[in-house]
């Protein structure tokens, strides 16, 4: 889903369109599993983490990365027009993990942690960062899993 405005905001309004999908919004209303892993039923997918987040300009790209064995043929047809299934292409990225609640202040020092970190290496990055969050709101901060990701230029 693209939703525009800030990075939060974007955040929970993107998720929220995804969810919707996932929980059936889709034909033939299939219900597409949050948690991973999970076991696999008829009719039922399982969301692989990360959700995703990228800017482009204004606009947030928010998305759920669905399992290796779906393809764009076999997934549910989303029924709201702004969610869309697209294919993301195998990618190489420098990534920085770190802990806790993803503050816009601790993604832009991992977002600059991780430029610097790939310029003294001479590995030449494109695009801007890819943020990766890998759970639940009520996971305690500590528990959580963050990624700041660049992708590596070819």
């Amino acid at each position: 889903a693209v939703v525009e405005g800030e990075r939060k905001t974007a955040i929970n309004e993107g998720f929220r369109l995804i969810a919707a999908y996932i929980f059936g919004a889709n034909e033939p209303k299939a219900k597409i599993a949050m948690t991973a892993p999970v076991q696999q039923q008829k009719q039922t997918i399982a969301m692989t983490a990360p959700v995703t987040q990228q800017r482009t300009g204004d606009l947030w790209t928010v998305r759920f990365i669905m399992p290796k064995s779906w393809t764009l043929e076999t997934l549910p047809k989303p029924t709201d027009t702004r969610v869309s299934l697209k294919p993301v292409p195998a990618t190489r990225f420098a990534v920085i993990t770190f802990s806790g609640v993803a503050s816009t202040e601790d993604i832009e020092k991992r977002s600059e942690e991780l430029r610097r970190y790939a310029a003294e290496r001479k590995l030449p990055t494109t695009g801007q960062p890819v943020l990766a969050f890998y759970n639940p709101p009520w996971t305690l901060p500590f528990f959580r899993r963050n990624e700041v990701m660049l992708q590596l230029a070819s």
